[in-house]
């Protein structure tokens, strides 16, 4: 890896949060979203252990990746790294590392969320073994915040 020696990727934990929101923030291909909140990736953390990867760097927080298992499928998502950092292998490190663990949950096939236009993003997925699925759609809704509560299970 070069100058990256010193690249760990490692479990997110609540301290970490800030820095994941400055990442996406400043990460091009990483819009912006309602849920990028503290209060949201906290929640990512408690529900579900694990599934926030960041990749640091001199101990500095470089690339970020959601990696979860909903017990059927695994996912990955909200790939970003820090421009500065690009075309190093950090993503690729931090992709591994989200498929091994998915991995060792018992996924056996992985979905990628990844912007239809992002030509970056599709060489990476596709450099990575991935292949773009022509046949399924998604489609969204987002809740207002006040459903969310009301949705929300009870612990």
């Amino acid at each position: 890896m070069g100058a990256h020696d010193q690249l760990t990727v490692r479990e997110a934990g609540e301290s970490d949060v800030a820095a994941v929101l400055e990442l996406w923030a400043m990460a091009r291909s990483v819009h912006a979203r309602s849920a990028d909140t503290p209060e949201a990736l906290e929640r990512l953390l408690a529900d579900r252990p694990g599934s926030l990867l960041i990749a640091e760097f001199k101990g500095r927080v470089i690339g970020a990746l959601i990696a979860t298992w909903d017990g059927w499928r695994g996912n990955l998502y909200r790939l970003a790294v820090r421009e500065e950092h690009r075309r190093r292998g950090v993503a690729l490190r931090l992709v591994q590392e989200g498929e091994r663990r998915l991995a060792a949950r018992g996924a056996r096939r992985i979905s990628v969320l990844a912007g239809r236009d992002d030509e970056m993003a599709a060489g990476l997925w596709t450099a990575a073994g991935y292949d773009r699925d022509e046949k399924i759609g998604r489609f969204v809704k987002d809740v207002p915040p006040t459903d969310l509560l009301r949705l929300r299970p009870a612990r």
